[in-house]
Protein backbone atom coordinates (compact mmCIF):
# COMPACT_ATOMS: atom_id res chain seq x y z
CA UNK A 1 0.00 0.00 0.00
CA UNK A 2 2.79 2.44 0.84
CA UNK A 3 4.11 2.17 -2.73
CA UNK A 4 0.83 3.71 -3.94
CA UNK A 5 1.27 6.88 -1.86
CA UNK A 6 2.68 9.86 -3.76
CA UNK A 7 3.35 11.86 -0.59
CA UNK A 8 2.08 12.28 2.96
CA UNK A 9 0.06 15.40 3.76
CA UNK A 10 -0.48 14.85 7.49
CA UNK A 11 1.39 12.41 9.69
CA UNK A 12 -0.44 10.61 12.48
CA UNK A 13 0.92 12.82 15.26
CA UNK A 14 -0.09 15.97 13.38
CA UNK A 15 -3.62 14.60 13.00
CA UNK A 16 -3.89 13.64 16.67
CA UNK A 17 -2.64 17.06 17.81
CA UNK A 18 -5.25 18.74 15.60
CA UNK A 19 -7.95 16.46 17.05
CA UNK A 20 -7.08 17.75 20.53
CA UNK A 21 -7.79 21.28 19.29
CA UNK A 22 -11.01 20.29 17.51
CA UNK A 23 -12.24 18.44 20.60
CA UNK A 24 -11.68 21.55 22.74
CA UNK A 25 -13.67 23.67 20.28
CA UNK A 26 -16.51 21.14 20.10
CA UNK A 27 -16.60 20.70 23.88
CA UNK A 28 -16.84 24.46 24.33
CA UNK A 29 -19.61 24.73 21.71
CA UNK A 30 -21.77 21.94 23.16
CA UNK A 31 -21.26 22.10 26.93
CA UNK A 32 -24.65 21.81 28.66
CA UNK A 33 -26.48 20.68 25.49
CA UNK A 34 -28.10 17.41 24.44
CA UNK A 35 -25.66 16.33 21.74
CA UNK A 36 -25.98 13.56 19.19
CA UNK A 37 -23.02 12.83 16.95
CA UNK A 38 -23.80 11.26 13.58
CA UNK A 39 -20.75 9.62 12.04
CA UNK A 40 -20.94 9.18 8.27
CA UNK A 41 -19.76 5.68 7.35
CA UNK A 42 -17.36 4.36 6.33
CA UNK A 43 -14.90 7.19 5.82
CA UNK A 44 -15.33 8.97 9.15
CA UNK A 45 -15.06 5.86 11.33
CA UNK A 46 -11.41 6.29 12.39
CA UNK A 47 -11.64 10.09 12.63
CA UNK A 48 -14.87 9.98 14.66
CA UNK A 49 -13.53 7.35 17.08
CA UNK A 50 -10.34 9.29 17.79
CA UNK A 51 -12.16 12.62 18.03
CA UNK A 52 -14.99 11.48 20.31
CA UNK A 53 -12.61 9.94 22.84
CA UNK A 54 -11.29 13.48 23.34
CA UNK A 55 -14.70 15.08 24.03
CA UNK A 56 -15.59 14.84 27.74
CA UNK A 57 -19.33 15.43 27.26
CA UNK A 58 -22.32 13.11 27.59
CA UNK A 59 -23.42 12.42 24.04
CA UNK A 60 -25.27 9.94 21.89
CA UNK A 61 -23.51 8.39 18.92
CA UNK A 62 -25.18 7.04 15.83
CA UNK A 63 -24.06 6.34 12.28
CA UNK A 64 -25.35 7.11 8.82
CA UNK A 65 -24.47 4.92 5.88
CA UNK A 66 -24.36 7.26 2.90
CA UNK A 67 -22.46 7.11 -0.39
CA UNK A 68 -21.88 9.36 -3.36
CA UNK A 69 -18.58 8.12 -4.81
CA UNK A 70 -19.65 4.59 -5.80
CA UNK A 71 -16.08 3.50 -6.58
CA UNK A 72 -14.83 6.53 -8.54
CA UNK A 73 -12.52 9.36 -7.62
CA UNK A 74 -15.19 12.06 -7.74
CA UNK A 75 -18.74 12.22 -6.47
CA UNK A 76 -21.16 10.54 -8.84
CA UNK A 77 -23.78 13.18 -8.05
CA UNK A 78 -26.10 10.50 -6.69
CA UNK A 79 -26.31 10.30 -2.89
CA UNK A 80 -27.74 7.06 -1.51
CA UNK A 81 -28.84 6.39 2.07
CA UNK A 82 -28.35 2.75 3.03
CA UNK A 83 -30.46 2.63 6.20
CA UNK A 84 -34.22 2.45 6.38
CA UNK A 85 -34.73 5.09 9.06
CA UNK A 86 -32.89 8.02 10.57
CA UNK A 87 -31.71 8.11 14.17
CA UNK A 88 -33.97 9.80 16.72
CA UNK A 89 -32.54 13.32 16.91
CA UNK A 90 -35.69 15.31 17.69
CA UNK A 91 -34.97 18.20 20.08
CA UNK A 92 -31.24 17.42 20.14
CA UNK A 93 -28.21 19.28 18.85
CA UNK A 94 -26.63 17.27 16.04
CA UNK A 95 -23.00 17.19 14.99
CA UNK A 96 -22.38 15.39 11.70
CA UNK A 97 -18.85 13.98 11.54
CA UNK A 98 -17.47 13.16 8.11
CA UNK A 99 -14.06 12.50 6.63
CA UNK A 100 -14.01 15.16 3.89
CA UNK A 101 -15.93 18.10 2.48
CA UNK A 102 -15.35 17.83 -1.26
CA UNK A 103 -18.22 18.43 -3.71
CA UNK A 104 -20.64 19.12 -0.85
CA UNK A 105 -23.27 16.75 -2.27
CA UNK A 106 -23.20 14.16 0.50
CA UNK A 107 -23.29 16.59 3.42
CA UNK A 108 -25.92 18.73 1.69
CA UNK A 109 -28.14 15.68 1.14
CA UNK A 110 -27.70 14.58 4.77
CA UNK A 111 -28.60 18.03 6.12
CA UNK A 112 -31.65 18.26 3.84
CA UNK A 113 -32.88 14.82 4.88
CA UNK A 114 -32.36 15.48 8.59
CA UNK A 115 -34.22 18.78 8.45
CA UNK A 116 -37.05 17.35 6.33
CA UNK A 117 -37.64 14.18 8.37
CA UNK A 118 -36.63 15.09 11.94
CA UNK A 119 -36.70 18.06 14.30
CA UNK A 120 -33.14 18.71 15.52
CA UNK A 121 -32.44 21.84 17.57
CA UNK A 122 -29.36 22.49 15.46
CA UNK A 123 -27.20 20.77 12.86
CA UNK A 124 -23.48 21.43 12.54
CA UNK A 125 -20.76 19.72 10.55
CA UNK A 126 -17.26 18.57 11.52
CA UNK A 127 -14.86 17.25 8.88
CA UNK A 128 -11.30 16.07 9.03
CA UNK A 129 -10.49 17.59 5.64
CA UNK A 130 -11.97 20.41 3.56
CA UNK A 131 -10.94 20.66 -0.07
CA UNK A 132 -10.34 24.20 -1.24
CA UNK A 133 -12.31 24.00 -4.47
CA UNK A 134 -15.67 25.05 -5.91
CA UNK A 135 -18.52 22.86 -4.66
CA UNK A 136 -21.47 21.37 -6.51
CA UNK A 137 -23.63 22.26 -3.48
CA UNK A 138 -23.16 25.32 -1.31
CA UNK A 139 -21.91 23.79 1.92
CA UNK A 140 -19.48 24.74 4.67
CA UNK A 141 -18.26 22.93 7.75
CA UNK A 142 -18.38 24.39 11.25
CA UNK A 143 -15.34 22.47 12.49
CA UNK A 144 -12.46 21.63 10.12
CA UNK A 145 -9.33 19.66 10.82
CA UNK A 146 -7.29 20.67 7.78
CA UNK A 147 -7.75 22.51 4.48
CA UNK A 148 -6.27 20.72 1.48
CA UNK A 149 -5.88 21.26 -2.24
CA UNK A 150 -7.85 19.40 -4.87
CA UNK A 151 -5.91 16.13 -4.58
CA UNK A 152 -7.14 12.56 -4.21
CA UNK A 153 -6.37 11.63 -0.60
CA UNK A 154 -6.30 8.31 1.21
CA UNK A 155 -5.58 7.02 4.69
CA UNK A 156 -6.96 7.67 8.16
CA UNK A 157 -10.35 6.39 7.02
CA UNK A 158 -10.29 7.74 3.46
CA UNK A 159 -10.20 5.16 0.71
CA UNK A 160 -9.91 4.42 -2.94
CA UNK A 161 -11.91 1.33 -3.96
CA UNK A 162 -12.26 0.41 -0.24
CA UNK A 163 -8.47 0.25 0.21
CA UNK A 164 -6.03 2.37 2.23
CA UNK A 165 -8.47 3.30 5.06
CA UNK A 166 -6.15 1.73 7.65
CA UNK A 167 -3.12 3.89 6.85
CA UNK A 168 -2.32 5.97 9.97
CA UNK A 169 -1.72 9.17 7.97
CA UNK A 170 -3.42 11.19 5.23
CA UNK A 171 -1.57 10.92 1.94
CA UNK A 172 -2.06 11.62 -1.73
CA UNK A 173 -2.69 8.61 -3.96
CA UNK A 174 -0.43 8.33 -7.00
CA UNK A 175 -2.35 9.27 -10.15
CA UNK A 176 -1.28 6.13 -11.97
CA UNK A 177 -3.00 3.98 -9.34
CA UNK A 178 -6.47 5.32 -10.06
CA UNK A 179 -5.89 6.21 -13.72
CA UNK A 180 -4.92 2.61 -14.49
CA UNK A 181 -8.17 1.33 -12.98
CA UNK A 182 -10.49 3.68 -14.90
CA UNK A 183 -12.35 2.17 -17.86
CA UNK A 184 -11.50 3.45 -21.31
CA UNK A 185 -13.87 5.98 -22.88
CA UNK A 186 -17.26 4.45 -23.47
CA UNK A 187 -16.55 1.40 -21.29
CA UNK A 188 -18.62 2.15 -18.23
CA UNK A 189 -19.32 4.58 -15.48
CA UNK A 190 -15.80 5.26 -14.22
CA UNK A 191 -15.31 8.89 -13.27
CA UNK A 192 -12.10 10.61 -14.22
CA UNK A 193 -10.53 13.02 -11.72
Amino acid sequence: MLDDVDHILFHEQTILSRLDELARDITEAYTGMDLTVLAVLNGSLIFAADLLRRIPLPLKLDCLSVASYHGGTESSGVVTFDQLSLPDIDDRHVLIVDDILDSGRTLHAICQKLRAETRPKSVRICVLLKKLRPRAEEMEADFVGFDIGDEFVIGYGLDYAERYRNLPFVGVLKREVFESSLPAAGEGAGIAP
